[in-house]
């Protein structure tokens, strides 16, 4: 998928419930599907592997 100019991977620290900023972004990339996923629409991941997942489905593909 490519990306506009001036758009760029932020770097996340995931925690329980919620995920902190660890440098500037607008999205980060799907561990799985390499798929982006905005910030804003981010709702799956993983404390233990410190992975963004872009849906459910993805997020139970990382565990197997």
């Amino acid at each position: 998928m490519l990306m506009s100019q001036g758009r760029k991977a932020a770097r996340v620290h995931y925690l329980a419930g919620t995920f902190r900023l660890l440098s500037d972004g607008d999205h980060v990339v799907c561990a799985v599907t390499g798929a982006h996923i905005p910030l804003h629409e981010l709702k799956y991941w993983s404390v233990e592997r410190q992975e963004p997942y872009v849906d459910a489905e993805a997020s139970l593909k990382a565990g197997r």
